[in-house]
């Protein structure tokens, strides 16, 4: 059997076709975006295909099989369905499509009974009000005004940057160095070498700090007596959501990272309506700092089979 589909290795070229594509179905979910596809490609074996205006995300899966992001793009469900399901064979591999509430709904309604959707949790993504991620105010956040203010008693020098790929292009390549710099600080800190899981998210923030132009990225540094404590890095992720890939600071600076996740997103994202700061990836302690700036919704994402 044959597939229609021709899969590719990801490559930045692809981003001028994949982007459009990408914002016609305007999901706020982090697999539609272009960057969180090209950083993570090594680690899962993602390719991509283009099909008529649809841009088709297959990776590998953890039981041999292989897995579908469902497309983006327009196209006749049924059909959409059916070509995955004919590139799976084609390769003798068994599938799962993987779809956000949204989509879930839509399949449902246009394959009635076909797949058994499972929720998966771990992969769940965070979405909060921009609007609160930045003002922080009311009771619940006070224990995040309480960090950025001991942070500003005990760091009374210190400074922003923004990084912007449209500025000075030496000042850019140099504060991109400096985060490379500070990761591989904070990764020997925090013992990336022992953590597999820990190893995989570096690569990626390698890959992004290295293509941060290219991808269009924008980022924001933090400073306290001109030493660098934080840095985070994201986008506009579709109409009216902003997305943050990366947000590193050191641990022994009291209220680094609230601090830099606030001034970042006023200064990039406060005309857009929300943040998704990703999922857990079942990560416990994680989880808990995700929850504790009260997302305003959790993305679902499910796993779905065949019956």
């Amino acid at each position: 059997m044959s597939s229609v589909l021709d899969f590719k290795d990801i490559e930045l070229s692809d981003k001028e076709w994949a982007d459009p594509l990408l914002a016609v179905s305007d999901y706020r979910a982090t697999e539609y975006c272009f960057t969180t596809l090209y950083i993570w490609a090594g680690m899962f074996g993602t390719r991509i295909a283009r099909y008529g205006n649809r841009l088709f995300i297959r990776s590998d899966g953890d039981d041999g099989g292989l897995n579908y992001i469902f497309p983006a793009g327009n196209g006749d469900i049924p059909e959409t369905l059916d070509i995955i399901e004919e590139d799976a064979a084609a390769n003798g591999k068994k599938f799962t499509l993987w779809a956000i509430a949204d989509v879930k709904e839509k399949v449902e309604a246009a394959a009635p009974g076909r797949y058994l959707f499972t929720p998966v949790r771990r992969s769940f993504d965070y979405v909060y009000g921009t609007g609160d991620m930045i003002s922080l105010t009311g009771k619940k956040y006070q224990p995040k005004r309480n960090f950025i203010s001991r942070f500003k008693t005990q760091n009374p020098d210190w400074t922003y940057e923004s990084i912007c790929p449209d500025g000075d292009p030496g000042l850019c390549r140099r504060q991109i160095e400096e985060c490379m710099v500070m990761t591989d600080e904070w990764c020997a800190l925090n013992g990336c070498i022992h953590n597999e899981s820990m190893q995989m998210e570096a690569c990626a923030v390698r890959k992004a700090l290295e293509d941060f132009v290219p991808l269009r990225l924008c980022g924001g540094m933090l400073r306290c007596g001109g030493r660098l404590v934080a840095y985070t890095l994201g986008e506009q992720l579709c109409s009216d959501t902003f997305i943050v890939h990366v947000e590193k600071a050191f641990s022994d600076v009291t209220g680094a990272y609230p601090m830099i996740n606030r001034t970042f997103l006023e200064t990039e994202a406060a005309g857009l309506k929300y943040v998704n700061r990703e999922d857990d990836a079942g990560d416990e302690g994680l989880r808990k700092a995700k929850l504790s700036y009260h997302p305003a919704f959790m993305l679902e994402k499910y796993l779905a089979v065949r019956r």
